[in-house]
């Protein structure tokens, strides 16, 4: 992490969470990796099992690996792997999530009822865009709305390729990641609404869900913040859209206890 990043270089465990959860009123999450290993899907999964405030894991595992299946099996009895994720924005290849043996790993979730995780940049939705068309009948949750260009006020080709990308009905957003994206020092509810709009639009509220990105939110807000920028976007909606966005979306999609 570099110096810019000070604000989450430390370590933060699931008592941390706790706290921010309880003062927004938070009652189910799920924890998604931030680390190619399996150690650390073993991990979240072993914090998931003694938690009642983490109700998933979305983790990692090597999808392009030939044997990937011998740690889909390892894990196939562990009700609370709910998806996948591999952090193609990091990827030195810009269409990485092209390569065969990558696809090869993607056919084999769909047998083991696992969704995955798009973490790309603006840059990389053309190219998601072939990826998702490759695959159907995999659901897929696009992570912090595909990280537009805030910072810059550039609306396209973003607003253009998102559009392009909701037509796919097997494929979902996450309202996450998107202070961040902003000048994190001089940003509010104004300067990300153009995109909390245009997504609303492309995917409906039956197709989003709300995300915090927490921890790495700390480097432009607060949990409790974001939740009440949220909460205010969504005030302009019936109260089943809001729901949706809230809870409903992610406890479908995910597979959660629709007991949160």
């Amino acid at each position: 992490m570099s110096a810019q990043m000070q604000a989450i270089r430390r370590d933060f465990s699931v008592h941390d969470l706790a706290i921010e959860a309880n003062v927004s009123g938070v009652t189910g999450t799920v924890a998604v990796q931030a680390r190619q290993s399996v150690e650390e899907t073993e991990w979240l999964l072993t914090v998931a099992q003694s938690s009642l405030l983490v109700k998933g894991v979305v983790g990692w595992v090597p999808l392009i690996d030939p044997n990937v299946t011998e740690w889909l099996d390892k894990w196939k009895s562990n009700p609370l792997l709910k998806g996948v994720r591999h952090i193609l924005h990091d990827e030195a290849d810009d269409e990485y999530m092209l390569r065969p043996d990558f696809n090869a790993g993607i056919r084999a979730l769909m047998s083991y009822g696992l969704r995955y995780d798009l973490l790309i940049f603006e840059r990389h939705l053309p190219q998601t865009i072939s990826f998702v068309d490759q695959h159907p009948n995999q659901v897929f949750i696009l992570d912090h709305i595909a990280k537009p260009r805030i910072r810059d006020g550039a609306l396209d080709p973003w607003r253009i390729n998102i559009s392009r990308l909701a037509e796919r009905p097997h494929v979902y957003c996450k309202l996450s990641g998107m202070a961040t994206e902003a000048n994190v020092d001089n940003w509010n509810s104004d300067t990300l609404k153009p995109y909390f709009d245009h997504v609303l639009e492309a995917f409906g509220p039956s197709r989003i869900m709300f995300g915090s990105d927490w921890p790495v939110l700390n480097l432009a807000s607060s949990y409790a913040t974001w939740v009440q920028i949220v909460d205010q976007w969504l005030s302009n909606l019936n109260k089943a859209e809001a729901d949706a966005i809230r809870r409903d979306t992610a406890i479908r999609i995910y597979g959660l206890d629709p007991q949160l």
